[in-house]
Parts: structure tokens; C-alpha cells; sequence
């Protein structure tokens, strides 16, 4: 098992924390990567839920700033569907930019803020319980009591503290949906979290060629609030 009590904690450049760089990631495969420095953790703990007849697996890692600015645009332009809590899809045509933003915010992070840019926070599922011709869509029901990964969630939730991991969104906050996909590595998680401040996202946000920028500027401390630190308490204890 990780000794996750005597990680060496190393601080990440302010373009590895905000996405624009992958120099602190290990790649699995092509497309997966993960921080290096939870690598070791990750092969525990899937080699653990393994002996438990679970294929641990990871739908998403490390995800670059440009890929969330594209999925950010395409959802504020209306290509892409903006969902509710109730998993319908939004009708934006009379919201304001600060009410689109919002809802966008509920399923999808900020662009510089997202914490899948650290490589700490894992969209996590189980291969071998995933139905026959059936799509992974990542939605709170596939975890539930009664859904396909229902014994991951279990497992998940008995075990994955052992490893360092918790559930960042573990319950809605006025915020962040719940999400029991996602899986956080406390020890390093937490340190990039304190790194995280409202001048830097500013700074970064600047940069971007985000739809909404204007909008997003002047309501970012709320924003920073309200769907970056509003989480579960970092601590491995969440788990229980």
C-alpha cells in the first residue's frame, strides 16, 4: 500500500496548477494520464479492487486547459447540451451570461480551475460491470444502490481512503452536482487547492479566448466560492 503520510509534497508551476502544461503527468495509456506523483497509489488501489473482481478504471485523468476551454465554448454557444440537477437539458435562451455561466458551472469546471488539470482527480468506473453494448455516461444513477457500478461504489467507499483517495463531490452544495465517478488524491489535491487563488484564475482567464470572459471576471470571486472551494473537507476520513 502507498505510504501516503510520508509523501513528499511538490509544488506545481502556476501553468501545470491551471492546466496550460503536463510536465507533472505519467501517461497509462495514450489518452489517460494521471500526476506522477500519485502513481503508485492508483496501481495500489486498482490492483486491490481487482482481488475484489472489480477492473478499476479511469474514463478520465489529466485534462489540459484547452480541452476544457473547448468543451467550455461549446456548451456557452449552445453546441453542446447544458444539463439541470434533474438531467434535463437547459434551455438558455433567456438567461443572462451570469445565469449560463451557472448553469454550465454545475457539471463543468471553469477553464484554469478545473481540478482534472493537476492530475489528482480521476473519473473512475469499473469495466467488467459496465452492461454488454452499453456507453458509459458518467451520471450519478449508474452508481446508485440499483445501477451497474453499484459494488464499485461500495468498495469505493470502504476502501479508497486507504489509498489517499476521497470524494471532492460527495454530496450537491449549492455548486457542484454530486459526482460518485470522482475520485480526488487528498495528499496532493489539497496542497494544489491552497495553490489555487482568485488573482491567478484571474490572470489565467485573461488569457483565454473564453466565451463569457467579461462575465466571468467580475463574478470569479463568487465563482471561486461557490464551485472551486465548495467541496468535501480534504481529509481521507470522507470516506466513511
Amino acid at each position: 500500500m502507498s505510504e501516503i503520510n510520508q509523501l513528499n509534497y511538490r509544488e506545481l508551476s502556476e501553468q501545470q496548477l491551471t492546466g496550460q502544461c503536463n510536465e507533472h503527468i505519467h501517461y497509462l495509456t495514450e489518452t489517460v494520464g494521471i500526476n506522477i506523483d500519485m502513481l503508485q497509489a492508483w496501481i495500489d488501489m486498482e490492483e486491490a479492487a481487482n482481488k475484489e473482481g472489480i477492473s478499476l478504471a479511469i474514463a478520465s485523468g489529466f485534462r489540459s486547459a484547452q480541452r476544457q476551454l473547448s468543451l467550455w465554448n461549446a456548451k456557452f454557444c449552445g453546441k453542446n447540451n447544458i444539463k439541470n440537477l434533474a438531467g434535463e437539458n437547459v434551455d438558455t435562451l433567456n438567461l443572462s451570461e451570469q445565469e449560463k455561466i451557472t448553469a454550465i458551472l454545475l457539471y463543468s469546471a471553469l477553464p484554469g480551475a478545473s481540478r482534472h488539470h493537476w492530475g489528482t482527480d480521476i473519473d473512475v468506473y469499473a469495466a467488467n460491470l459496465l452492461p454488454e453494448s452499453t456507453k458509459l455516461q458518467l451520471e450519478p444513477w449508474e452508481y446508485a444502490s440499483d445501477g451497474p457500478f453499484a459494488s464499485l461504489t461500495s468498495w469505493l467507499r470502504e476502501h479508497s481512503k486507504s489509498f489517499g483517495f476521497y470524494f471532492p463531490y460527495d454530496k450537491y452544495r449549492n455548486g457542484i452536482a454530486i459526482e460518485p465517478w470522482h475520485l480526488s488524491y487528498m495528499p496532493l489535491a489539497a496542497n494544489y487547492q491552497q495553490q489555487l487563488n482568485v488573482i491567478l484564475l484571474q490572470q489565467t482567464i485573461e488569457q483565454f479566448d473564453i466565451l463569457g470572459k467579461n462575465t466571468i471576471i467580475e463574478y470569479l470571486p463568487v465563482i471561486y466560492q461557490k464551485f472551486i472551494t465548495n467541496i468535501a473537507n480534504n481529509s481521507i476520513t470522507n470516506n466513511k
